[in-house]
């Protein structure tokens, strides 16, 4: 989900007294959007809960959040996870970066893009298509 969008959302359930927690991975937009309470994962976007698969990350994750929660002295608190995505930085080069990615690789993630959208049309096309049997 788009971290600018549940930012804005989390100061809107603040201002009506709901208090919230953002986890995230793109530090730079959640602290401009001024969340009260923000903990930050310095992992890949998408993998703001904790490392994919591994119920321990995630679990630390949740509890450093809920302590946040608790915990918070002010507005605007920032908490980073001591956890790392491995034990280099390496991933932050790789991430997303195309010029990294082989042109196989490229082709196979376009296929993969391609095959959704297809996808996504034909259920789309089926359903105007019931609307249109229901209408008439």
């Amino acid at each position: 989900m788009c971290h600018q969008t549940v930012s804005l959302t989390a100061r809107y359930l603040e201002a009506n007294g709901i208090p919230t927690v953002i986890m995230g991975c793109a530090k730079d937009i959640v602290e401009q959007a001024g969340v009260p309470r923000f903990l930050f994962s310095d992992f890949p976007l998408g993998n703001a809960a904790g490392k994919p698969h591994d119920p321990a990350s995630q679990a630390q994750t949740m509890a450093l959040a809920l302590d946040l929660l608790e915990s918070a002295i002010g507005p605007r608190t920032t908490l980073q996870s001591r956890q790392r995505w491995n034990d280099d930085a390496e991933w932050k080069l790789d991430f997303q970066n195309v010029d990294r990615i082989g042109t196989e690789e490229i082709a196979r993630r376009r296929a993969d893009f391609d095959e959704v959208k297809r996808v996504a049309k034909q259920r789309r096309d089926a359903a105007a298509g019931q609307q249109t049997d229901a209408a008439e």
